[in-house]
């Protein structure tokens, strides 16, 4: 389906012919009933996007929290965006996005699992793999936190109809489980008799069961909270049940053998569970998913056990046990959580505050060689941010509400196209890079299903209650604010980031005193100029890092903020020469156009002896958030703009800073380059670009299903998983010498694979990685046998080793000089 925003629009206007036309005539409205509580719970916790921050008196929790939170966050349904800004239009087109998909098509497999007719096809992407159903749980849950964010009663109907369906499906299978996983009955019958085969992503030839179904229980679990959907909570409950039936049999080998799969945040959800029902069986069954080689060594304090590491596999696991902080006072969770976001910001982190490059993490503050396009998966942002509320409410911070400003405007809100609501897996942060946004029925990934929730719960951490009654003021975004325990509106009226001022209104029927404590932002390097009504005060700055205001207020009292924002430049952590630019929380990116730069030679440089950068980038009189480099981009000079608003065009976030003495160097390299390609130009016989269509029809591609192109920096490449080949044939020069010239990237490692010429062996790769960003070719002599009498010859590529065979980008032969 094609989504177009007028579209959009359409929907999102919830007109009801319209809304006919895309949601079933089966949704009827439910009469939901009460919900007992235990009265004496003072202090509860409310579910934020698939977690959960804490809140005062939220009657759906029966358990206590062992922790009194120092802030509380206010639930969904009590903030609302107004005015114009990018997260409220972010929003509305999520909203539109979430109403054109159909519920039929997600819930197909679910259908077909149960022994049910399925109503529809499935969609496309990862919801015709493995990883089937995963969409459905944040579907739910990006539904639910809409529905709250915004009082539509639409988002509730499709909901309540979801569930209604996920219903018959589990009474349909009578175990207590529900879901969409290929072979998913085979997959955890063995794991529940300990017969256990186990890697990163894969569970007895499952891909990363426990985390689809992770995000079904999630989901469901919002649909209670959000829209008092009792029926969701019976499923979940039921789901739970049979999980602790799967884990409860294995010993400690075995179940650490289990968790050695991704299991996403499985520990999260059933602690919820638990604090929901009141039943510890649940907790109990949470720390079931603890594993000994992440998780311990974080709670032990030993280095950066992230190192290395699958980034989204383990971020959620630090939410679970921040969760589980929260019910038990166990000091080795909070040990785990607050290691985890120190140990990701500190070392992992790029200056949008994403994290990760090919889904990894790296060695600590090295990240310098690790721009590609495939830096900065949206997921792991979207759990940062989790984290991040969790930690707040211990210990409020204004520099974790830096981190989270920093990643909600550079990393979250520049993870969708602002034209049509698609999302990015990857953030590309090499120079020269590309946004490659997914399609809306054929994509399907995890980073699509947390983009579809990311954009429906902007307002949760705008403001927090201080455990004193204080109101923090943590992001400038225009919203207001139900204040219900104090019967106060607050408002407030803002343009920022175009300039670094915002409003507040206090709407009151009667004085009361609290104090309003406003963040400093890390970008703001001077005081800033605070008005009450007009009147200048003095807001002393607490040690957190918040200006404090503490007085009686009156309805209509108005507090006028100015912080000064300024441009500045950030490093590298592991070189200094490597800066990206910035405008107060703004990450700006340069437009290099539509046609892909050289990824070497071809993006511009910062060249001058000053370093001082407001000296050269000038801000454009005519265009808000527009900056111009002046005399200092080689070769040209770049237009600026904020990262979020860069879609379609080429881009670079990082810049090398080079003294006029250091581009002499750099030329010199240039130079070098450029005749090496002339030779291999001069020498070439046949060239082969990989993984473009006509090329590889001229060529005549074959090869197993194993077989997919993917791209890095621009070039389309192709691989193979274990197993499989690829082959092609190419033009030889009749009985000369030939040589294989196979381009590879420096990116890709652990990857083994034999070359054949006519199906004889001429050579077996190992690829261990090389310098990340940088291609470069390997030659393979061809014995004269296989050429004698040959114009052509066929060339495989054949995995081996159970390892993935390429990335290849191209493939010549060459006369061998």
């Amino acid at each position: 389906m094609v989504y177009f925003k007028k579209l959009n629009k359409l929907i999102y206007s919830y007109s009801c012919s319209l809304i006919h036309f895309i949601i079933p005539e089966v949704f009827l409205s439910m009469k939901l009933k009460a919900i007992l509580v235990i009265t004496a719970a003072f202090f509860s916790f409310t579910v934020f996007s698939q977690s959960w921050l804490p809140e005062k008196n939220n009657s759906k929790l029966k358990v206590q929290p062992a922790v009194q939170p120092k802030a509380y966050a206010f639930n969904l349904k009590d903030v609302r965006l107004i005015d114009n800004s990018p997260f409220k239009h972010a929003m509305e087109i999520d909203g539109g996005y979430l109403l054109s998909l159909s519920a039929d098509r997600l819930l197909t497999r679910f259908y077909i699992n149960s022994g049910l007719p399925p109503k529809d096809s499935v969609y496309g992407g990862w919801e015709s793999e493995g990883l089937s159903g995963h969409t459905l749980g944040h579907y739910l849950s990006a539904l639910s936190m809409m529905y709250a964010s915004t009082g539509n009663e639409h988002f509730k109907q499709r909901v309540d109809y979801i569930v209604d369906e996920l219903t018959r499906c589990q009474a349909a299978r009578k175990t207590g489980y529900v879901g969409a996983i290929p072979n998913e009955d085979s997959i955890f019958y063995k794991v529940q008799r300990g017969d256990i085969k186990s890697g990163g992503f894969d569970l007895n030839g499952g891909w990363s069961p426990w985390y689809t179904v992770h995000k079904v229980m999630a989901g469901l679990v919002d649909a209670y909270l959000y829209t008092d959907n009792n029926k969701a909570l019976d499923i979940v409950t039921k789901m739970a049940d049979w999980t602790a039936s799967i884990v409860d049999p294995l010993n400690e080998a075995q179940r650490q053998k289990m968790l050695k799969c991704e299991f996403g945040g499985m520990n999260d959800v059933l602690a919820n569970i638990y604090a929901i029902t009141g039943n510890k069986k649940y907790l109990d069954l949470s720390y079931k998913f603890y594993d000994d080689f992440v998780m311990q060594p974080l709670a032990e304090g030993k280095p950066d056990p992230l190192a290395g590491r699958h980034s989204n596999t383990n971020i959620p696991k630090a939410i679970g046990s921040a969760r589980q902080y929260e019910l038990t006072a166990n000091k080795s969770d909070e040990t785990i959580a607050s290691r985890a976001w120190n140990i990701v910001v500190d070392n992992h982190s790029y200056v949008t505050g994403g994290n990760g490059n090919y889904e990894y993490l790296g060695q600590p503050g090295k990240l310098n060689d690790a721009l590609s396009d495939n830096t900065a998966e949206s997921c792991c942002i979207y759990n940062m941010l989790k984290l991040t509320g969790h930690l707040f409410s211990w210990q409020p911070k204004a520099s974790l509400m830096d981190y989270y400003e920093r990643a909600l405007y550079n990393d979250i809100l520049a993870s969708q196209n602002p034209h049509n609501a698609m999302m990015l897996y990857f953030e590309p942060l090499r120079m020269g890079a590309k946004k490659q946004f997914s399609d809306s029925t054929n994509t399907f990934t995890c980073c699509v299903g947390s983009g579809m929730e990311n954009h429906s719960k902007y307002t949760e951490d705008i403001y927090f209650e201080g455990a004193g009654g204080s109101l923090y003021i943590n992001l400038f975004i225009p919203s207001q604010l139900n204040w219900r325990s104090k019967n106060v509106t607050i408002t407030q009226h803002t343009t920022y980031p175009e300039n670094g001022t915002t409003s507040v209104v206090i709407s009151t029927k009667k004085t009361v005193a609290f104090a309003v404590k406003i963040r400093q932002p890390w970008w703001a390097t001077t005081s800033a100029i605070i008005k009450v009504n007009g009147k200048e005060v003095k807001a002393e700055k607490d040690a957190e890092g918040f200006l404090v205001i503490n007085k009686k207020w009156n309805d209509n009292d108005r507090i006028d903020i100015a912080f000064d924002m300024s441009l500045y430049t950030e490093s590298m952590p592991d070189n200094k020469n490597r800066v990206a630019l910035l405008y107060g929380p703004l990450v700006l990116a340069g437009n290099l156009g539509d046609t892909m730069p050289d990824p070497v030679y071809g993006t511009p440089v910062l060249l001058t002896d000053n370093r001082n950068v407001s000296d050269w980038v000038v801000k454009d009189k005519t265009a808000p958030l527009t900056f111009h480099t002046k005399n200092t981009g080689k070769p040209f000079d770049v237009t600026l703009t904020p990262f979020y608003k860069n879609i379609d065009n080429h881009y670079s976030v990082y810049w090398d800073y080079f003294t006029n003495a250091d581009w002499a160097a750099r030329q010199a390299e240039y130079e070098a380059e450029k005749k090496h390609q002339q030779e291999i130009e001069a020498q070439t016989i046949d060239n082969f670009r990989i993984g473009e269509m006509q090329p590889e029809r001229d060529h005549n591609l074959k090869s197993s299903e194993q077989s997919y192109v993917d791209q890095a920096y621009g070039r389309s490449g192709r691989e193979v998983r274990r197993d499989g080949f690829f082959s092609f044939d190419m033009k030889v020069d009749n009985n000369k010498p030939v040589a294989l010239l196979f381009t590879y990237i420096g990116d890709d490692k652990n990857r083994s694979f034999d070359i054949l010429v006519d199906e004889v062996k001429i050579a077996s790769v190992e690829l261990s990685g090389k310098a990340t960003g940088k291609f470069y070719d390997e030659a393979y002599s061809i014995p004269e046998g296989l050429l004698k009498d040959k114009s052509t010859i066929n060339v495989k590529v054949l995995s081996t080793n159970g390892k993935t065979a390429g990335r290849v980008f191209g493939v010549r032969t060459i006369r061998k000089w």
